[in-house]
């Protein structure tokens, strides 16, 4: 299972930090997540929000693995 990571709002939002998620990419993650909760699922798909999979920002889907760890970043400010 994929390690899940949210930050800031995001994890507001969601009520919780880390889960195991069993996912093999990244949009079956998103679609689990969105499908668990629409709010979440929309926050998660918001502009700005990064996603980085394995300490790496992914764009667009990438494969997952049991050993994966899946961080969504909210969008920064500052300046």
């Amino acid at each position: 299972m994929a390690r899940v990571l949210l930050f800031g709002p995001l994890r507001d939002l969601a009520g919780w930090r880390e889960r195991e998620v069993a996912a093999t990419s990244l949009a079956e993650l998103r679609s689990l997540l969105a499908a668990e909760d629409a709010d979440l699922g929309a926050a998660l798909g918001g502009k700005g929000v990064q996603i980085a999979v394995d300490q790496a920002i992914v764009r667009g889907d990438a494969p997952l693995t049991t050993r994966s760890e899946v961080a969504f970043l909210p969008p920064m400010s500052g300046g």
